[in-house]
Order: structure tokens, then sequence, then C-alpha cells
């Protein structure tokens, strides 16, 4: 018997005997370092030629067994799936072609689901590039039945090459796997830090959720964390296994400590909108619960627990309007609550951000769009947030924030940042502040014009806050004091390689704004002719890590020497000083 013929035979009785087996690698959070989900990686027997899945999918698309061999696939990690709770995710391979083979018939997957207690809401498909996508409007056609029943859908390997850079266009997908090859090594290189930057930037504005792939090191997990990626996969935070995973204590330790939070001293988190909410064991009779909110009009709804955990949610609404009907009141009335409860309510960790909680509760089906958030501290109950409230705190944060910021770059003013300041002074917890100015700022705009001036000042906001989410920590603060003066107030450990990112920022695409001009000197304040290549950049940095009280007068004091200092300097510079 030939190879061929060998393998063949091997393969198929591989199907026969549905031999393939799951394991699952964990999919957590960047911002609480919770487990998120979990992808589902097929396996072929242990012993088997055919045990690794890169095998056995070659061998299956040459055959022309994809379609059999992948909905095997699908069947077993749904069968086999190890989903601790209904708010995790289900991630399921598919490959693009399958999209289009005849076989690929709708509803075999729901089925299937039904049948060990899941449901679309719980996975995602993941289009992974074994072949490229060759008919999007088909693609788009297939996937868009899909997205109505609930499933979700994701797109792998983006930045491994243009065709996934166009699946993400046509398809616009929920969430972007993005591939190891720009992840390894992304602490030290500067290229692909600001490639992911870039994908992170466009997934904010389309709403779409970053998984980084491959993560081995933690240095790539505190540098995708300070970059504000979503979710992160890999052998650092768990290899593929059987079983649920346990996220390590020190890599949840530096997820919270390197998290990205927007905003500065104000109510981010969705902990802060918490309200007391009626609770139900999950075995209370129905009557009971109809009893409640008969009595209560203004209950909108009640969450029902088991040991003070959230295991699902009532609200009023659709608990009459199950309760309708000729038979409904004897046919339920002495039956638990957990036999008609939503099993999949939105549950929601009291730390995340508002904003984030608000685009995954908008993102549910009309059906459950104005459903109680329920939030949770370490998984027991603490309240629930209306989506009325939810949208009520983003809008009264911006139209502060709005009100008293810098109109031109949008970064809070000097009533923010004294605010800032003296909670900082208060909290007495070590913390830095670094004074931004532009030399020879008055000859630039008075050279290129104010609309150019403009952006200047804004691309140095910009630098401002990119260096803070690569260098700083979660809460540390951006300000724009006026003019071409800027502040940021910072709590890392590390605050001179915080300027010195500052000053290779500003230094690398300052010459962008040249145009190709060139001149032999530039004029200061007092119109003087000074030998300089451009503006550059003067950086006072007040190191505050003393135990006694200080002031904002000694800050202000020390900051306006060392800017003296830097200003009689040729060249961006930083100068510091510790107070203390």
């Amino acid at each position: 018997m030939s190879v061929q013929s060998d393998s063949l035979s091997q393969f198929q009785e591989i199907i026969k005997q549905q031999s393939i087996y799951s394991v699952y690698q964990p999919i957590v959070s960047l911002q609480d370092g919770s487990v998120f989900g979990y992808e589902a990686l097929a396996r072929g027997p242990k012993g088997s030629i055919f045990h690794s899945p890169l095998e056995m999918f070659e061998f299956a698309e040459k055959q022309g067994e994809l379609y059999i061999l992948e909905k095997l696939a699908r069947e077993k990690a749904i069968q086999g799936s190890i989903l601790e709770h209904h708010q995790q995710l289900l991630f399921i391979n598919i490959s693009s072609q399958v999209l289009y083979d005849p076989q690929f018939v709708p509803g075999k997957t729901l089925e299937v689901l039904h049948q060990y207690g899941l449901r679309p809401s719980n996975v995602v498909f993941e289009i992974t590039e074994r072949s490229s996508i060759e008919d999007f409007s088909l693609a788009k056609k297939i996937l868009e039945h899909y997205r109505k029943q609930g499933y979700r859908i994701a797109i792998d390997d983006a930045g491994a090459g243009y065709s996934s850079l166009q699946a993400i266009a046509e398809l616009q997908p929920d969430f972007i796997k993005i591939d190891r090859s720009l992840i390894e090594s992304i602490h030290t290189n500067k290229v692909k830090e600001y490639i992911v930057e870039t994908f992170v930037t466009f997934a904010q504005k389309l709403n779409i959720s970053l998984i980084a792939e491959g993560i081995e090191h933690a240095d790539e997990l505190i540098k995708l964390t300070r970059l504000g990626v979503h979710y992160a996969q890999g052998y650092l935070i768990g290899r593929p296994s059987e079983r649920p995973v346990q996220v390590e204590e020190s890599h949840r330790t530096l997820i919270w400590q390197h998290r990205k939070v927007e905003g500065s001293g104000m109510t981010w988190t969705i902990g802060d909108l918490a309200t007391p909410v009626k609770v139900f064991d999950k075995k209370t009779v129905i009557s009971e619960v109809a009893d409640y909110l008969k009595k209560n009009q203004e209950a909108v709804g009640a969450v029902i627990v088991s040991e003070d955990s959230p295991v699902g949610l009532m609200m009023r609404d659709r608990f009459f309007q199950q309760l309708t009907g000729q038979y409904a009141f004897s046919l339920f009335w002495n039956r638990t609550i957990d036999s008609i409860m939503d099993d999949a309510p939105l549950i929601v960790d009291e730390y995340m951000a508002v904003e984030q909680v608000s685009q995954m509760a908008t993102s549910r089906s009309i059906q459950r769009l104005y459903d109680l958030v329920i939030i949770t501290s370490k998984g027991k109950l603490v309240g629930s947030a209306s989506i009325r409230a939810i949208l009520e705190s983003i809008t009264n944060v911006r139209m502060e924030s709005a009100r008293v910021a810098n109109p031109l770059t949008g970064l809070p003013g000097n009533l923010q940042i004294n605010r800032e300041l003296n909670k900082r002074i208060l909290e007495n917890k070590p913390f830095h502040v670094v004074y931004a100015d532009l030399d020879y700022f008055k000859w630039f705009n008075d050279r290129f014009g104010f609309q150019r001036g403009d952006q200047l000042i804004q691309y140095t906001a910009d630098i401002m806050q990119q260096a803070i989410a690569v260098c700083g920590t979660p809460h540390d603060f951006v300000g724009h004091v006026g003019g071409d003066d800027f502040i940021a107030i910072s709590a890392t450990s590390f605050p001179e390689l915080l300027c010195q990112e500052m000053i290779r920022r500003f230094d690398q695409g300052v010459q962008l704004f040249y145009e190709g001009e060139e001149w032999d000197y530039v004029r200061d304040r007092a119109g003087n002719p000074v030998k300089s290549e451009g503006v550059t950049l003067s950086l006072s940095l007040v190191v505050c890590s003393c135990d006694t009280p200080i002031s904002l007068e000694q800050i202000s004091q020390c900051a306006a020497l060392l800017k003296k200092k830097a200003k009689a300097h040729q060249g961006s510079i930083y100068y510091f000083q510790n107070i203390c």
C-alpha cells in the first residue's frame, strides 16, 4: 500500500469513527484579566500522522473533504465546550472556502448548539485564511444570515496579508485577530507598535474588538495592554487545554496595572453607576416573582442568583408577556423562575469602562436593548444599571469635558489640570509632572501661518497622549495649559523614559511640517536670530516622590526653573528634579 493510500485510509477512518477532539485556548480581557472566551482547536487522534491540525486540514483540502472535516470539528468543539457561563464566547474556526460549499447548509450548527445547551450568542465564527475569499458579496450574504441568528464574526490573521484587510473592509467583523507576526517582540519594535496603534484607532471608529494572538512574553502583554488592545491570547496566558483555564494572578496584576482607562478624574467605570436591584434565588416560584412585580410597579426587572452570583435576568415586560394567554398561569404558576428567566443577560465587572459597557449593551438584539446590565465584583452581584443611566453618564461626562476643554486640542484645560494636581497631592502617592513647551513656535507661526501653527499644536497634543499610552499608566493625565504649553501627570516608574519617548516622537514627525523648506536661522520671541533647525520641544520633569506634603506652588516654581534651563539648550531636551 502506498503512503498516499495509507494516509487516505487513516483519514477516512478518522471521519468514520469521529475520532478528532477539541482543545480550548483562553482569550483574556485586557481590562480586567478575566477569561472572555475560548478558541476551539481541533486535534486528530494522538499518535496519528493527523494529530497536527495543519496536516489534517491540508490533507482534507487536497482530497476535497474539507467541508466534512470542518463540520465534524465544529460539532466536536460544541460538544466538548468548556464555557463556564453564558457571557463567555466560543470561537470556532471556519475556512473561507467552506462558505461556498453547497453542503454548508444553514441550521446544522444551530441544531448541535441546542443539543448541548448553547445558543448562537455564545459562538463566534472565526474566518481563517486557508484560502482567500473570492466572492465577497456571496460571503456577506451567507454571514449576514448567521448574524441575524445571533452569531458573531471574527477575521483571523489580520496583518499577515492584504486579503485580511480587504476582508475587514468588506465583512465588517465583530472581532479582528491580530496575527502573531505583528505581536512577537512588539515591545522592542516601533514599526509593529505603530501598526497596532493604527489597528486600535480604526477598530474604535468601527466598534470592532481586537484580539492579539501569540503572546508569549510579559513585555508583549504589557505593551498591548497599554496600547488599548481589547483581548489577548497566547501561551503566556494559557496553552490549549481540555479544561477551563485560570489566569495566573501575576498576569492579572500586570493587566490591572497597565490597562488603558479613558477619561481623567471622572466617573468612567460601570461600578459607579450600580444601583440596588431586587434579587430572587433561581428556585423561587414564579408566583412569588409575579406578586412582587404587581406590588412594585416601578421595578423594571429582577436579577436571578445562585449563591449570590447572578445567573439570569427577569424583565417586567417579558415576564408578563410569558404569562399572558389562556393557560399560561396554570402552566407556569408553580414552576421556578429559572425555567423562564433570560439565562444569558449582560453581566459585567464593576471596573469595566462605561463606554465599553455601552458598546456591548447597544449591540444586543432589539428585544434586549433596554434590559438591565448586571454588575458584579469578583463574580458576586453588586447591582444593576439601566441603559438610560449609562447613556446619561457618558453624555454628562462629555458635556463637562467639552465645557472646560481646550477648543483646539480637546484636552482638559486649566480647571481640570488644577483638579488633577490637587487630587494627586491629596492621595500622597508618588507622581511626576511633565511640563512641555515648544521652542520658536512664534517664528513657526509667523513663517508658515496660523493654520499650520494650529496643526503643530494638535500634533504636539497627539504625541503627548501617545507617549503616555505607551510609557505611562492607565490613570495618567494629559492637559493643555494654553498656547504651546502642555502638561502630563503620570505615576509611571520610569518618568525619564516617558520624556524620552515624547521627544523622540516629536522630533520624528515635526520635519513634515516644514515641507522641505530650508533656513539659516530662526528668531526667538524678541526677534533675535538664533541658529536652529526649527521648532524643538523643552520638557520640565518634576518628580514628586516624597512623603511630606507638597503644594502646587512648589511644583510650579520647580517647573519654571527647569523650563528656563531647558530653553537655554539647543534642540529638544528634558531636565528633571526631585522636589523632596
